[in-house]
């Protein structure tokens, strides 16, 4: 099998996984308090559960980066990630008690920790043009996921048999069915996953066209005076000879440079320093209140449906997927987006939009005045808005994060990134969910995180940039 179609399976394979996560949460999501209620649970422990997920892939994020990091490959990671999720949701079917269901859910967020080195590795195998729109389809997987998850739900409910001294009903067919379907993926993995190489310069993959007659090599240049990221092209030039049209080596290269001062430190020294520069600072905060403010939100709907509006199960279900078609619309309006302008410019519209959406919140959500559909109406545009920001923050900072940090940390850096972001969901539904019934204070805060975060952007915006690349020519340009 020739490396093109490697890549295709390999990257169709990373779409089902992100799918099946977002399959996952919105199966299993909906029924959870009530299995719990059925085994004797309080109701803290409905917090705890979905806690605990984010908690154990927040631990496990960096721990699996940095191990593709080191070994360079993802196969590995995502096979034995792929076996605590088959695990984790088959303790969840079992159900013998509350604890049980609760440590289910901490080694199934094991498993979710593989994502740090799935983004690593997209980061390693495609082209900085091309970054933002591969992020971008794989979110859009997750969010497809999330829209199609309900629809399981039609028939697992009415499962009502027993497997062996285990029963099978509408609580505990989620989990059984979603270890099913990781086994699937495991042997999805198995045969349709490889650790292909990035394409070389000029070749088919990388959609480039032919520049002049010669071959150039490009060298990152130093991110700044003490880095020990840039490197050297350590192959020899290759030249294409008129008479008979084969590529021949040049002189071989000078000796690389001596490292400069400070590059015999450790990895983890070296990796925790590289998250402190300022565009980083920027963008995990940008992570964190991204998802914050979401998280909020998806925790706030429900009880502000019910209580205004009357809304049952099935009108929630149904505001749901139109929420669903929504982010994934929006997902692919940045995946066109971002061939077009740049990253930072992408992050700029994302934050401006998700702050209007939440000054239309304070002002006409926190107290809803008027008929029924002008506040029904009102309603609708606040989430609309919210939800349209989403994508573009989303795809926009995670594309930057992975320009802005060393392509050979990328597991480490992604792992980190998404630990910022599994903090920032245990942190918003524990904040709104205290604060259904003052919605001034809990927007405010909101609001105040997205002033932050755009001011902090406005004076980082000219380091928001992929670092440049010096271009050498060979010694017949120089003649």
């Amino acid at each position: 099998m020739d490396h093109r179609r490697k890549r295709e399976l390999t990257f169709v394979t990373v779409g089902f996984i992100f799918l099946l996560s977002g399959v996952e949460y919105a199966v299993i999501l909906p029924t959870v308090w009530r299995y719990l209620q059925t085994l004797g649970a309080a109701p803290y422990f409905l917090g705890l559960g979905l806690s605990a997920f984010s908690l154990s892939g927040l631990l496990s994020g960096p721990v699996f980066g940095h191990w593709s990091d080191r070994t360079r490959t993802t196969k590995n990671i995502v096979l034995l990630a792929n076996i605590f999720e088959i695990v984790g949701n088959f303790m969840y079917f079992m159900g013998f008690s509350k604890w049980l269901l609760l440590s289910s859910r901490l080694v199934a967020g094991v498993g979710a920790g593989a994502g740090s080195s799935i983004f690593g590795f997209l980061a390693w195998s495609t082209a900085p043009e091309d970054r933002a729109t591969v992020f971008a389809a794989v979110m859009a997987c997750r969010q497809a996921g999330l829209l199609i998850g309900p629809a399981f739900n039609v028939f697992l409910r009415l499962c009502d048999f027993r497997l062996g001294p285990f029963v099978v009903n509408k609580y505990t067919s989620p989990g059984l069915f979603m270890c099913a379907m990781w086994v699937l993926l495991q042997i999805l993995v198995v045969f349709m996953y490889w650790d292909v190489p990035p394409p070389d310069p000029g070749s088919q993959d990388m959609d480039m066209g032919e520049v002049g007659d010669e071959v150039k090599p490009l060298v990152p240049a130093a991110e700044a005076p003490d880095s020990c990221y840039g490197t050297v092209n350590e192959q020899p030039e290759v030249r294409v000879t008129p008479d008979d049209g084969r590529a021949s080596p040049s002189a071989p290269p000078s000796p690389p440079p001596s490292p400069p001062p400070g590059c015999e430190k450790s990895d983890a020294f070296r990796d925790s320093k590289e998250l402190l520069r300022e565009e980083v600072v920027v963008l995990l905060t940008a992570q964190f209140i991204t998802l914050f403010n979401q998280t909020a939100l998806e925790t706030m709907v429900t009880p502000l449906t019910q209580r205004y509006f009357g809304f049952g199960e099935l009108e929630n279900s149904v505001m749901y997927c139109l929420c669903g078609v929504e982010v994934i619309g929006g997902f692919l309006l940045v995946r066109w987006l971002s061939r077009r302008v740049s990253d930072r410019v992408v992050l700029a519209a994302g934050l401006l939009i998700c702050s209007i959406a939440c000054a239309w919140c304070l002002i006409f959500v926190a107290s809803p005045k008027g008929a029924f559909a002008w506040q029904l109406g009102q309603f609708i545009v606040g989430v609309f808005l919210q939800l349209l920001g989403l994508p573009f923050v989303a795809v926009s900072q995670v594309s930057l994060f992975s320009k802005v940090t060393s392509e050979k940390t990328q597991g480490f850096s992604q792992g980190v990134r998404r630990s910022v972001g599994g903090l920032a969901t245990i942190l918003g539904p524990l904040w709104a969910g205290g604060l259904t019934g003052n919605l001034y204070v809990m927007l405010g805060l909101m609001m105040g995180l997205l002033a932050m975060v755009s001011v902090m952007m406005a004076f980082s915006y000219d380091r928001l940039v992929e670092p440049c690349v010096v271009q050498h020519a060979d010694s017949s340009e120089e003649d």
